[in-house]
């Protein structure tokens, strides 16, 4: 059963917005909600056009890590309105594909865009990431793409990942990661901003450094491949982020600000966006 008492305001402005029409908001986030990737950052030009497929090669990027292959099953956590799952089954074939996401609204336009094709088998479940609804030992591979700091617990994500993977399985993310240098700042978000960011982009800890992620790993018996850092090649994201909130809030300028936060501290490498690997010692 999902959890009802969740907050999700980018979620309610981004289908807000698409009830309008608004076609920039539609192109740049009606498939992936998640940030781009540029070989290349210079080259980035900040349309809606080049943020989407910016957008696709960051998912590719992530399924890659995963090892993704014809024939696998996957799930595909926080899948938001199926876009991994719809890059999946254009790349792929003989998959079997479940989307899981806690919002039913966010299911319902993914079942209606993502069709299968390449004798794919697609299935869009309402459910809980850190209360899996799936037998042990049922998936090959377990995504999450920039999602998992919305989860209630980590730690209880990676129990679920590690229990629900075959024997050589492996779970990929991405994930806001932040050095250890940076805790103080994030202290002083939590005392002086919280609310605004969960205002604006809902429930999420951006707390969670590479250390702990070496430790839970070891903890639930996952072995951890080295962290990939794309931190760079994601920044031309927040300019165009930074315009089109404006276009999907009451809170504009609001979110502006706390996206406009996040770039620099981006920027600076505080924080970094890691794509993360681990596989099953099954």
């Amino acid at each position: 059963m999902a959890q009802t008492n969740i907050r999700l305001p980018y979620f309610d402005n981004l289908l807000a917005a698409f009830s309008t029409g608004n076609t920039e908001v539609i192109q740049a986030f009606g498939r992936h909600v998640h940030w781009g990737y540029w070989d290349d950052p210079a080259t980035a030009d900040g349309s809606v056009v080049d943020f989407a497929k910016a957008a696709e090669k960051l998912c590719h990027l992530v399924c890659d890590a995963g090892g993704v292959k014809d024939g696998l099953r996957i799930l595909d956590c926080g899948c938001g309105f199926g876009g991994t799952i719809a890059s999946l089954n254009e790349r792929f074939s003989h998959l079997q594909m479940v989307g899981l996401n806690i919002d039913g609204r966010q299911l319902a336009r993914a079942r209606q865009e993502v069709i299968p094709m390449n004798h794919n088998q697609i299935e869009f479940i309402e459910g809980d990431a850190c209360q899996l609804p799936f037998e042990d030992n049922s998936f090959d591979i377990v995504l999450a793409v920039e999602c998992i700091f919305h989860f209630p617990s980590r730690d209880r994500f990676f129990q679920e990942v590690q229990r629900v993977l075959r024997p050589g399985g492996k779970l990929a993310l991405s994930d806001f990661v932040p050095l250890a240098a940076a805790q103080p700042i994030f202290r002083f978000f939590d005392t002086f901003v919280s609310e605004s960011v969960h205002r604006t982009y809902g429930d999420l800890d951006f707390r969670y450094s590479l250390n702990d992620y070496q430790k839970l790993a070891k903890t639930v018996g996952l072995v951890m491949a080295p962290a990939k850092n794309i931190t760079f090649n994601t920044l031309p994201t927040y300019p165009v982020v930074r315009r089109l909130v404006n276009y999907m809030s009451n809170f504009g300028s609001e979110m502006n600000s706390v996206t406009g936060g996040m770039e620099l501290i981006s920027r600076l490498e505080l924080v970094r966006y890691l794509i993360l690997s681990f596989a099953t010692n099954k």
